[in-house]
């Protein structure tokens, strides 16, 4: 069920930054990068472990650096790195011990991170040179 939330999100997501505009900002999808690498943060916290919050902020600047690139040099940048916290996502507990966590949240997130980014590399991909 999380993958079908997921995907039916990212592309509710897609379609509303379509037909609002909000896809005509090169910020848009840098920001979405920034708020989705931002919940493992929060998860950490609510799990009340200063150690985990660390680490979790550690794995979050990563996402963070490539979302200032991918607004800075190119969205490219920003299909990518959706697509790869997608996988993170669905591999952190093998790496990463978050209990607060739930349970659903890997597989939502792949499916969601993962339509994202293949939404914008469709956008990239169909683009005129005045968009994005």
């Amino acid at each position: 069920m999380e993958y079908a939330v997921g995907i039916i999100l990212g592309l509710a997501i897609g379609f509303l930054g379509k037909i609002v505009g909000f896809d005509r900002e090169r910020s848009s999808y840098p920001i979405v990068l920034i708020v989705i690498a931002s919940y493992y943060v929060l998860f950490s916290a609510m799990g009340d472990s200063y150690k985990v919050v660390l680490i979790e902020i550690l794995f979050a600047a990563v996402f963070f650096f490539a979302a200032i690139i991918a607004f800075s040099k190119s969205l490219w940048v920003a299909v990518i790195a959706l697509i790869a916290h997608g996988l993170f996502d669905f591999t952190h507990h093998t790496f990463i011990t978050n209990p607060a966590v739930p349970d659903w949240w890997p597989g939502f997130c792949l499916a969601i991170d993962v339509t994202l980014g293949v939404w914008l590399a469709g956008m990239l991909l169909t683009r005129s040179d005045q968009d994005l």
